[in-house]
C-alpha cells in the first residue's frame, strides 16, 4: 500500500468525484463465480467486551479511525458485491464488532440501495451477526420486513455464557442477550444462534445443547471453537493458547456428546452446521463451511473504510488485498495474491494430513489453527486435530447410513428409526462393533461428557 493511509486517499478521492471502479467487462479468469463478504460497517468496535474476541485488537490498525462506514463507500460495496456475483443468489452479510452499533437507519438506507443495484432474476439475502443486546421493537420489525437470517451469540446457559461474554465493566450480559433473542422471536425473525466453545463451557455440552433446544426453543445452531493465541496479532507457528481456549481433546468430546443425542432424535428436525457439513462431505457434496473445504480464499472481508482482507480470520497487514474505491471487488478476488492465500490451504498440508482417513472431510480445517507439530515432527498440524478426527471417526458409519439414505432418496433422519430398533446390546449400526449402549446409545447422556470408547 501507499505511504498514504488509505482511509484519507479514499476521502480525497470522493471529494474530488472520482469514479467508482468498475467491473471488468471480461471478467478476471480466475475470479470466483460466487463469493462471501463479511462486511464490518464498525469494523472492530463492539458495545460488550467479550474476553475471547479476537476482533478487537484490530481498532489498532486504523489508529484515530471513527469506524463508521460512510454512505458512498455502502453504496460502493453494495453495488460491487451485487454486479459481481455471477448467479441469481446474493447473500449480504453483516459482521462486526457490533453491526446494530450503526443504527436503524442505516440498513434501512443499506437494504433500499441494493434493492436498486439488484438484477432482474436476482435474489437477495440479507443476515447479521449480532450480540442480541442493542435490539428492539423497531430493530426486528426491519429485520422482519425484509428477510433477514439473524444469528445470535450465546455461548449457553447463563452461568456458561457470563464467563467471558461481558459487557464493558465487565458485567454479565445474558439477560440483555436473552431479551433481544424474546424479540426475535416474538417478531418471528428467523433466527441462528452461534456458540462458541471455550474453556468455560468443553464440559457441558449437552447442557449447552439442551438449553438452545429445550429452553430457547432453537432450532439452528453453529459451534465455533475458541483458538485463541497468546500474542495479539499475527501467526507465527509455535503459538501458544490461551486459557481460555477449548482443549483440542475437550472439542472432540463436545461434538460427539452433541452429536450422539442429536442423531438419536433431532435429525431433521435440529440442524447443528457441524453436522450438517459433515454429512456433507459423506455424502460427496460440497461441505457448505469454507473450513472444510479442500481449498479456500472466496470468503473475504470488508473493513469499514472499503480495506478488503483476504479472510475474517486474517485481518493483518499481510493479508490486505487492497480497497474496494481503488479497485473493484472482483478484481481483489481474482489476484494472484488472494489465489495463492486460497490454494495454500491445500499446499501446506502435512502429510500427517494427507495421509489421514478423515481427510475428506476436513482437509486440514481453517489454516490460522494450524500452528502445532505433527507426531513425525512437521510443523503446520491443525491444533484442533485430535478433537476433529476423535468427532469425525465416531461419527463415521452412521453418516454413512445418513449418507447412504440421501443417495438412496430418502432421508437423513431415518437413522434415528434404526437406532431405536437396535437393542441396548445389540451391535451397534454404525459398524462400529461395540455393544449400542456402549456406542451411539446412552453416550454422554448426564450433564457433563463422558468419553465415548472411539476417543480413549
Amino acid at each position: 500500500m501507499a505511504d498514504v493511509p488509505v482511509a484519507l486517499t479514499v476521502k480525497a478521492a470522493a471529494r474530488r468525484g472520482e469514479p467508482r471502479p468498475l467491473l471488468p467487462i471480461d471478467r478476471p479468469p480466475t475470479a470466483p463465480a460466487y463469493f462471501h463478504v463479511l462486511a464490518k460497517p464498525t469494523g472492530p468496535i463492539c458495545n460488550l467486551d467479550c474476553q475471547y474476541c479476537f476482533f478487537l485488537s484490530k481498532e489498532a490498525l486504523y489508529p484515530g479511525d471513527r469506524f463508521r462506514m460512510a454512505e458512498d463507500l455502502l453504496e460502493t460495496y453494495l453495488e460491487q458485491l451485487i454486479e459481481a456475483q455471477a448467479g441469481p443468489e446474493v447473500t449480504i452479510a453483516w459482521q462486526g464488532g457490533e453491526p446494530t452499533l450503526m443504527g436503524v437507519d442505516f440498513f434501512r438506507r443499506a437494504v433500499a440501495m441494493a434493492e436498486q443495484h439488484r438484477r432482474p432474476g436476482q435474489t437477495l439475502h440479507h443476515t447479521i451477526q449480532t450480540n442480541g443486546t442493542l435490539l428492539t421493537d423497531e430493530w426486528c420489525a426491519l429485520l422482519k420486513e425484509h428477510g433477514f437470517l439473524v444469528g445470535i451469540s450465546i455461548d449457553g446457559p447463563p452461568e456458561l455464557h457470563d464467563a467471558y461474554r461481558v459487557d464493558k465493566k465487565g458485567q454479565p450480559t445474558s439477560a440483555k442477550v436473552r431479551r433481544g433473542l424474546e424479540l426475535l422471536l416474538a417478531h418471528e425473525v428467523e433466527t441462528n444462534v452461534l456458540c462458541t466453545v471455550n474453556a468455560a463451557n468443553q464440559d457441558h455440552p449437552l447442557d449447552v445443547y439442551r438449553y438452545f433446544r429445550d429452553d430457547l426453543g432453537l432450532r439452528h445452531i453453529q459451534l465455533i471453537p475458541i483458538v485463541e493465541r497468546e500474542n495479539d496479532t499475527g501467526f507465527q507457528e509455535g503459538d501458544k493458547v490461551t486459557d481460555r481456549t477449548v482443549d483440542a481433546d475437550a472439542w472432540g468430546r463436545f461434538l460427539i456428546a452433541i452429536f450422539d443425542e442429536w442423531v438419536q432424535r433431532d435429525v431433521g428436525t435440529v440442524f447443528v452446521q457441524m453436522f450438517d457439513a459433515a454429512l456433507a462431505s459423506w455424502a460427496g457434496a460440497p461441505p457448505g463451511m469454507c473450513i472444510f473445504g479442500e481449498t479456500c480464499g472466496n470468503a473475504v472481508a470488508l473493513e469499514h473504510n472499503g480495506d478488503l482482507y483476504s479472510c475474517d480470520h486474517f485481518v493483518e497487514p499481510k493479508y490486505l488485498l487492497g480497497n474496494i474505491t481503488q479497485t473493484h471487488i472482483v478484481e481483489l478476488l481474482a489476484s494472484p495474491q488472494q489465489r495463492s492465500f486460497g490454494q495454500a490451504k491445500l499446499d501446506t498440508l502435512p502429510r500427517y494430513c494427507l495421509d489421514c482417513e478423515v481427510r475428506f472431510a476436513c482437509n486440514g480445517e481453517c489454516p490460522k489453527n494450524r500452528f502445532i507439530l505433527t507426531p513425525d515432527g512437521e510443523p503446520g498440524l491443525n491444533y484442533l486435530c485430535a478433537g476433529y478426527k476423535a468427532f469425525f471417526l465416531h461419527a463415521d458409519g452412521l453418516m454413512r447410513l445418513m449418507a447412504g439414505a440421501l443417495r438412496r432418496g430418502g432421508y437423513a433422519d431415518e437413522v434415528i428409526g434404526v437406532l431405536a430398533r437396535a437393542g441396548r446390546n445389540d451391535p451397534c449400526p454404525c459398524g462400529s462393533g461395540r455393544k449400542t449402549k456402549r456406542c451411539h446409545s446412552g453416550v454422554g447422556t448426564g450433564s457433563r461428557v463422558v468419553s465415548p470408547p472411539s476417543v480413549r
